[in-house]
């Protein structure tokens, strides 16, 4: 039986991905149009070009992802009429009922905070997404005002844990066993408390590429209860087999991630989808 979000009468987040990574497998593919992979696939860096590149992979991969990952910086940089691309890109998945998590990694304090929450996390925003990124290096409680959103509206959260560029370890690293990646990691566990069911609505984001900072920093994601964004899958060099290595008794948790690998397979849905299948069928193996 799905469960219900306390208080609010609607199916988590948490119970939706499950479920669809029970059904389709446990793919992200990251929607990210770089202006060379736009170039690649023989259309225009504007806002036309962003448009077609968006909706064909959504095309393609809507059967095969449990979700879909739009780069929010990547919509941005055509201005209002790139960020409207991503609100059609959003209603589109949601009609191919393919669960969105839009990579904006937001983080502020207070009505700023509560702002960026109401854009991304609300019922009726044009730009509302089924799960976002977020940042908690202002503090993890700074995030306050999209976690309890989220929680009310059936939506989810991504929250920066560790990240695989070299110079997340200097902020996500320090303390040792009780590092900062440890910390967020721990208060992501205490707010799943609030979900029942196998998996919570509050993810965290761990790089496909950090190696042994899990057993280092002594993280224990199988805890936390939540999904686990795996960005790095594919041309950032991880495989599943890596995933699996690195993320051991949480991998069930693991919803791993691949952008340019499936995306410059394409224009062709062919190629695209060929792409996408084989990366699930990797994530899939025993």
């Amino acid at each position: 039986m799905p469960e219900q979000v306390p208080g609010a009468g609607r199916e988590s987040f948490g119970s939706r991905l499950g479920a669809a990574m029970a059904a389709r497998g446990p793919l992200c593919v990251g929607i990210d149009p770089h202006p060379a992979l736009l170039g690649s696939w023989g259309v225009d860096d504007d806002a036309e070009g962003l448009r077609r590149f968006s909706l064909t992979v959504l095309e393609a991969v809507a059967s095969l992802a449990a979700a879909v990952k739009p780069q929010v910086a990547l919509y941005e940089r055509h201005g209002s009429a790139g960020m409207a691309v991503l609100e059609e890109l959003l209603a589109a998945a949601r009609d191919e009922s393919v669960l969105t998590i839009a990579d904006a990694k937001r983080g502020d304090i207070g009505s700023t905070m509560a702002a960026y929450a109401d854009a991304w996390l609300r019922d009726g925003s044009p730009l509302a997404a089924d799960s976002v990124t977020l940042s908690p290096y202002l503090g993890f409680e700074s995030l306050r005002p999209a976690l309890d959103l989220a929680a009310a509206t059936g939506r989810g959260v991504f929250v920066l844990a560790l990240t695989s560029n070299p110079e997340g370890a200097s902020v996500q690293h320090v303390g040792g066993a009780d590092s900062v990646a440890n910390r967020i990691a721990q208060a992501a566990a205490a707010e799943n408390a609030r979900y029942r069911g196998s998996l919570g609505s509050v993810g965290l984001v761990v790089g496909a590429t950090v190696g042994t900072a899990l057993s280092d920093l002594d993280v224990d994601l199988a805890a936390v209860r939540g999904p686990i964004l795996a960005p790095g899958l594919g041309a950032q060099g991880a495989t599943p087999a890596d995933l699996r290595a690195t993320f051991g008794a949480a991998y069930p948790q693991v919803l791993g991630t691949s952008s340019r690998d499936i995306l410059s397979a394409g224009p062709e849905l062919r190629g695209l989808r060929a792409a996408a299948l084989r990366t699930r069928d990797g994530l899939l193996a025993g």
